[in-house]
């Protein structure tokens, strides 16, 4: 059986290259000679099988990560093109839109080897949208999002359902590859104007959603009503509203469990 290549870099991409690949080559021919072997131990042969796909898990894992630092020094900044606004017209905040946000990192992870890809599960609990962030090596690592369907303006059913996803995508993408974002150029007017209220991180927005679902039926009503883009909330609130929210959904799962035991 012949040695597993060696992996090497590629200048288009500028991949790291994969190490211990000669520790890992040299397991495999050990495996290749041991199964040519009629008195060979079975359960070695397992272990060094075993062995060398944690040595290549390894190298997968070790090539995503020096990649991923590669990338995140070629992402652009994204301009913030999308607007929420209150019931009299007012801008309240900004973000950036999926589409801007798909066409300025696509080529980026590309010429890295990563590809990104969504898949929305099944769920009863709302609008789930998982993200997949995988590179060329085999290395992924995926965060995925518990959404309600965006009912805000005139929306319908299903452009309610297409809101949350492109919202989800949004914040999954920026978890997984640490997006930026800047508000969009006005020309100078906003100089005359109050500056803009600095507002949480998608990070954050992310564990606020995963939190509010964990709260109370009350709570969580009124969280999705006040807030139904998270990433609006002032960033100066968040830790005290964090802390409220978390000892809610504390003694809501408590009473939850006290419940379930009760039942058994």
């Amino acid at each position: 059986m012949q040695n597993a290549p060696i992996l090497t870099q590629d200048s288009a991409a500028q991949a790291p290259v994969l190490a211990d690949t000669q520790e890992a080559s040299t397991i495999l021919a050990v495996i290749g000679r041991a199964a040519t072997d009629p008195n060979c131990d079975i359960d070695k042969m397992e272990r060094l099988g075993a062995l060398y796909e944690r040595l290549k898990a390894g190298q997968a894992q070790q090539a995503y990560t020096d990649a991923l630092a590669n990338l995140q020094q070629e992402l652009p900044v994204i301009r913030e093109r999308g607007a929420i606004t209150n019931k009299n017209g007012d801008v309240q905040s900004t973000y950036a839109l999926w589409e801007d946000v798909n066409e300025a990192i696509k080529p980026v992870l590309a010429r890295h080897g990563f590809s990104l890809s969504f898949r929305i599960p099944r769920n009863e609990k709302g609008i789930e949208v998982e993200a997949v962030l995988s590179h060329r090596y085999g290395h992924s690592e995926r965060t995925s999002i518990l959404l309600p369907a965006d009912t805000t303006g005139s929306k319908n059913a299903v452009q309610a359902v297409a809101s949350s996803v492109a919202y989800g995508k949004r914040y999954t993408a920026f978890a997984l590859v640490n997006i930026t974002t800047t508000g969009e150029d006005d020309d100078g007017q906003s100089a005359c104007q109050q500056p803009a209220v600095r507002t949480i991180t998608p990070v954050q927005a992310a564990r606020f959603v995963r939190l509010r679902d964990q709260c109370g039926p009350k709570l969580r009503e009124r969280l999705l009503a006040d807030w139904p883009d998270p990433q609006a909330i002032p960033a100066d609130d968040f830790d005290p509203m964090m802390a409220s929210i978390e000892r809610n959904a504390q003694r809501y799962q408590d009473h939850l469990n006290a419940q379930q035991g009760e039942q058994q």
